[in-house]
């Protein structure tokens, strides 16, 4: 594929990401999905998928309830996936060099917040006065204020980065480049500890501790260790129906004298 075609496609992704999240989602905004596509662009898919399934495991335990604004993983996932594809540096670094990009995109995504507010309120006027063309159209402001919480860092990164980031690269000591995937390998450990916090982990420890020795231990691959825990899922929820059912039959049967006693 053209370089020129390219970084239009690249620049394109995020946008159109954001603006699907909020729509239908045919795509979703989820940094393994959109992590494919960047990663089929790219022309690399394998590290792309590395890249965008890190980035999901540090987005588990984040989500933007009641409309708060959360890092934009989507978007890091690109970034990184362009820079590993364009400077050839390490995914753990391009990992530490995007999560950044998706931390700072919480401010755009505040500053587009706080201009769809005043496009709301006019939309909701011309609603009341039944001018739904214009209501229509003015809503198209509020795509592009979104569109542009990804254009404005892909468009810098795009037309300034490569060169830019790979002398900044050569110009890093090696120590700082080693602490950089050092650190990109720990940051999905945080998105995993955040999730375990909302899950029943301490009555399922027993799961976990199993699932550790199979990953670090026994070395499965992480399809093998999801069939054994998907199995271990339905006898756990087997046990516990036939359990609640147990139950139920006993405290009916405590009413019931039985058939020695009929006569």
């Amino acid at each position: 594929m053209p370089e020129l075609l390219q970084n239009i496609l690249i620049i394109l992704l995020p946008m159109y990401a954001l603006i699907d999240n909020r729509g239908i989602t045919i795509m979703n905004h989820w940094p393994v999905t959109v992590g494919l596509f960047a990663g089929l662009i790219m022309g690399n898919l394998p590290t792309a998928l590395a890249i965008a399934g890190t980035f999901q495991l540090m987005s588990l335990g984040v989500a933007a309830l009641g409309g708060s604004s959360v890092p934009d993983y989507a978007l890091a996932t690109v970034v990184a996936i362009y820079l590993n594809a364009r400077t050839g540096i390490d995914v753990g670094a391009s990992i530490a060099i995007g999560l950044p990009v998706g931390i700072l995109a919480i401010n755009l995504d505040v500053l587009s917040r706080t201009l769809n507010s005043f496009i709301t309120e006019r939309s909701k006027m011309y609603l009341e006065r039944r001018e739904f063309k214009k209501m229509q159209h003015i809503n198209l402001i509020s795509v592009f204020f979104v569109a542009m919480q990804a254009f404005i860092p892909m468009i810098i990164l795009v037309v300034f980065g490569p060169t830019t980031v790979e002398t900044i690269i050569e110009w890093i000591p090696e120590w700082v480049t080693n602490g950089l995937n050092i650190a990109g390998g720990m940051l999905p450990v945080v998105g995993v500890a955040m999730l375990m916090r909302y899950m029943p982990t301490g009555r399922y420890i027993w799961a976990l501790l199993i699932g550790f020795v199979m990953a670090a231990y026994l070395q499965l691959p992480i399809l093998a260790i999801s069939i054994i825990g998907f199995a271990l899922a339905i006898y756990t929820y087997n046990r516990m129906k036939n359990q609640k059912v147990a139950v139920s039959t006993e405290s009916n049967n405590s009413f019931d004298e039985g058939d020695d006693f009929d006569e």
